[in-house]
């Protein structure tokens, strides 16, 4: 006759199923907590006001928009069509100019101003902020 044991040994196995739960819940948990983090409203631009360094050269050729959106190249009154003659007279060899615009001025009439100053030839502007 043949005996049984009574208790049959089985190897133990581990199941990976719970633990790719586990790896999914803390993946899940770890992007939300970041996205609760970051901060959604971090586009906050105020650029009158900065500190800069000082500028070395002696006048500048600067053009101004105030919060009428009339543009003025060094202290005289122009017009937008009239920005990239006036520029290209003036404009000297290094090809900066100053951008100082009026935080309740368009943007838009800012950036025309500018792209027509890049047509009379200048290459690099610099914008004027308020120091604290």
């Amino acid at each position: 006759m043949k005996l049984r044991r009574a208790r049959t040994s089985r190897r133990g196995r581990i199941e990976i199923i719970p633990m790719i739960d586990v790896m999914f819940f803390l993946l899940a948990t770890f992007m939300l907590t970041t996205l609760a983090m970051q901060r959604l409203d971090a586009v906050h631009i105020d650029l009158p006001r900065g500190e800069a360094q000082p500028m070395q050269m002696d006048r500048p050729l600067t053009i101004s928009v105030n919060r009428a959106n009339h543009i003025f190249v060094n202290q005289q009154p122009v017009r937008l069509d009239e920005v990239r003659a006036v520029v290209a007279n003036l404009l000297r060899k290094d090809g900066r100019i100053v951008v100082a615009a009026d935080d309740g001025a368009s943007h838009g009439v800012v950036v025309e101003a500018i792209l027509e100053a890049r047509k009379a030839g200048a290459e690099h502007f610099l914008v004027a902020v308020h120091r604290e």
